[in-house]
């Protein structure tokens, strides 16, 4: 087996690989009214979101497809199928969970992990999660964590008040396509004063093609509470599409501290399409940390709203656009109080072809008076036929706002190639050694057993490589 060093092992097979099983139910190909309807039926939902996601595909249907980035026209909204059911049961024990899904999450090393380093977990398999527990020191505390769809059910009130404001339906064509077909995702609750000191995470896996999965992700953080979200994505390959387009929407309430890390590796059919987005109120803090490893075609900005005096963001974006890819990532802030603050560090690396774009949004709004924000867009192109792209826009309405931007582009040369290897490093070594070193004060903020991962997988894709020049 080719290796790169005696510690690291290339496994291209981890993440692809396709599950065997039949799904109990599924809806047929095609978006319609009836569809809409039918999944609201099987869900057992109540009459109000029903209303919801019917009123959500008269917007799906009355905005056209985005053309100011990638090109979407491979998209055929009649031939995906919307809602995959894989087991009646969910399950908060691993043992109960059917043994074919089981062991596709056993091979990405999700129990493992929970095991190891999480306060809970909810894991999804198509449309459905499977799997949600949370350890029981954390549920007496009142820290709710399970699926969506579980979720409605037992605190519909809670959902209700929060469903859709801070992505509402009409926010975007896929916002509204989420809002009309969701299904799955997670809801998480840390009640007030309450400090989860270890992780929680989702994982959700697709296992076929012309097929969507559209989670739903909400988290309310009560005030002075805080907690650390991880979501894990990934699929197999297929030579037709596959379309993800997620929501999530977080509440971080007075003196509350939430941090999103979504660590991101599809397959190179999956086009993956999601909204995020945050409110911030009164001296709390948001962090985003996202690395954008696989798909197609991505088009993600992460979103801060500031809504309270104080309150303070962080972004941190890597994006990996390796072979004929499009990676568009970026980021969103809007300052709207005093003495607000926000960075926004991204990093993008090109390689075999592949498309990286920066794409922001940073917004002062007049009255928010003394914020102080600071955008940083760094590239790395690793050969001659990559490209890279930045379009940010800064809108500074207060005088009184401190405001810095600054971005660069570099590439690998082949004197820093030459040097590495002059001091017995080999050839594909160097190159990420070098990749690493401009990907490291983002790289340092991803928990450690992700972090190794996603080291190895960087590693793996620079070890595809041709010679530079």
């Amino acid at each position: 087996m080719q290796k790169l060093d005696e510690n690291f092992e290339i496994k291209k097979d981890k993440y692809d690989f396709k599950t065997n099983i039949k799904p109990v139910y599924q809806v047929g190909q095609g978006l319609t009214r009836s569809v809409v309807e039918e999944i609201s039926r099987v869900k057992k939902e109540p009459e109000w979101m029903k209303n919801i996601r019917l009123r959500a595909l008269e917007i799906f249907n009355s905005k056209p497809l985005p053309t100011w980035g990638p090109d979407l026209s491979e998209l055929n909204f009649d031939e995906i199928t919307y809602y995959i059911k894989p087991e009646d049961r969910k399950s908060s024990s691993w043992d109960e969970v059917p043994k074919e899904i089981k062991e596709t999450f056993d091979k990405l090393g999700v129990p493992e992990m929970e095991r190891k380093y999480l306060a809970g977990t909810v894991a999804q398999f198509e449309s459905e999660g499977v799997y949600s527990k949370i350890k029981k020191q954390w549920e007496e505390k009142g820290v709710i964590f399970m699926d969506m769809d579980s979720a409605l059910q037992k605190y519909p009130e809670i959902i209700r008040e929060h469903f859709g404001k801070v992505v509402p339906a009409s926010d975007n064509k896929f916002a509204a396509l989420n809002t009309a077909v969701w299904s799955g995702g997670s809801f998480l609750y840390i009640p007030k004063g309450v400090h989860v000191d270890l992780p929680v995470q989702a994982y959700f896996r697709m296992n076929g093609e012309l097929e969507g999965q559209f989670e739903r992700t909400l988290i309310v953080a009560e005030e002075g509470a805080s907690v650390h979200y991880i979501e894990g994505c990934t699929a197999p390959t297929y030579s037709r599409y596959a379309l993800h387009a997620a929501v999530v929407e977080v509440y971080a309430k007075k003196n509350s501290k939430v941090r999103y890390t979504s660590i991101q590796n599809w397959s190179d059919n999956v086009i993956n399409l999601p909204t995020k987005r945050a409110w911030v109120e009164e001296n709390a803090r948001m962090e985003w940390v996202q690395g954008s490893l696989g798909s197609k075609i991505t088009m993600t900005y992460p979103s801060s709203i500031l809504r309270g005096e104080y309150a303070s963001t962080s972004n941190l974006n890597v994006a990996l656009a390796m072979g004929e890819v499009w990676k568009d990532n970026g980021a969103k802030v809007v300052h709207a109080a005093p003495n607000t603050s926000s960075k926004v560090v991204a990093k993008s690396i090109s390689g075999r072809g592949g498309m990286s774009v920066y794409r922001g949004l940073l917004r002062i709004n007049q009255g928010a008076y003394n914020s102080k924000s600071s955008v940083q867009c760094d590239a790395l192109i690793v050969d001659d036929i990559s490209k890279s792209n930045t379009y940010p826009h800064n809108e500074i309405l207060d005088d009184t706002a401190v405001f810095s931007h600054e971005a660069s582009v570099g590439k690998i040369s082949e004197e820093q190639i030459n040097y590495l290897m002059s001091r017995g490093i080999r050839e594909e070594d160097a190159r990420s050694l070098i990749v690493l070193g401009f990907l490291d004060d983002v790289l340092k903020e991803i928990p450690l057993e992700y972090s190794i991962e996603f080291n190895k997988l960087i590693r793996l894709e620079m070890s595809k490589m041709g010679a530079v020049g």
